[in-house]
């Protein structure tokens, strides 16, 4: 089935991030793109001192367009991120529509990205955010999906579980920047593959280098083996790939470490 992975460059004005958007996701299903993914906080810039001015209800807003395009266009839609607000609290949240409209899976952003590398990057998001305390996997004819939004990629346990719960696939929205994307970026993306055995992808806003916080873009794609398949540059842009499952199951034929694990020494389990 074929992946579309939308790369889109952010701006300050909330509709017309909506519009295209949806506009660009109305050409990767042309494309015939079956799974569509956008990225990290799509609809509002990224940092503090926008998630409490930009977040909404869900449903809300933007996750009324994403529902609405995703039937129209009969894919799977993976609504990247928005700021959420529930409760009084402020989430980072990646909602999940079908062909039919209908909301899949909600996941809140468990790992909150809060960080300091001296004189290049301080970044707090538990100042205003709140941590998603769930596990979000959800159903395709294609094969099980599994969720984690850009932080969330650092934490290998995760992945293990998504693994053995069945997903072959792992998507991440993700808005790395310019001192982690070079360092990491792709480095987790095939590390979390190859140690789990998965496709995984990343989705990434495009490269604003006026922006507050610059992206380090680059949406990815990485086969079980390993391998970068598909991979964009800095600028706004769609890539697609095909994830071929067969792949991977030749993969874990050959290399059987699910089955080779030390259950009786080790385990990482899922606790709520």
């Amino acid at each position: 089935f074929r992946l579309a992975l939308i790369q889109l460059h952010v701006s300050a004005v909330k509709s017309d991030n909506l519009q295209r958007a949806c506009g660009l996701v109305r050409e990767a299903s042309a494309k015939g793109a079956k799974l569509v993914a956008l990225p990290e906080c799509f609809n509002s810039p990224y940092g503090a001192q926008y998630f409490k001015e930009y977040a909404e209800k869900i449903p809300g807003e933007s996750t009324q367009k994403l529902s609405e395009v995703a039937k129209e266009c009969s894919i799977y839609l993976i609504g990247g991120s928005i700021p959420e607000e529930d409760g009084g609290k402020l989430y980072n949240t990646c909602t999940v529509f079908g062909p039919d409209g209908a909301l899949l899976a909600k996941h809140r952003k468990v790992h909150l990205f809060d960080i300091n590398v001296p004189g290049k990057i301080q970044f707090k998001e538990s100042e205003t955010l709140s941590p998603g305390n769930s596990f979000s996997m959800f159903d395709t004819p294609y094969c099980k999906v599994g969720l984690g939004i850009c932080y969330d990629m650092r934490f290998a346990e995760m992945a293990q579980i998504y693994g053995q719960k069945g997903c072959q696939l792992l998507i991440y929205p993700g808005a790395f920047n310019m001192t982690t994307g070079p360092a990491h970026w792709e480095l987790l993306q095939r590390g979390r593959a190859v140690d789990n055995q998965l496709y995984v992808a990343t989705v990434s806003p495009a490269r604003d280098e006026k922006a507050s916080y610059v992206a380090w873009g680059h949406s990815t794609v990485v086969n079980p083996w390993g391998e970068v398949i598909a991979k964009a540059g800095a600028e706004e842009t769609v890539v697609y790939t095909d994830i071929d499952l067969k792949k991977l199951a030749e993969i874990r034929q050959q290399i059987p470490i699910l089955s080779q694990k030390r259950c009786d020494l080790y385990g990482v389990e899922m606790k709520k």
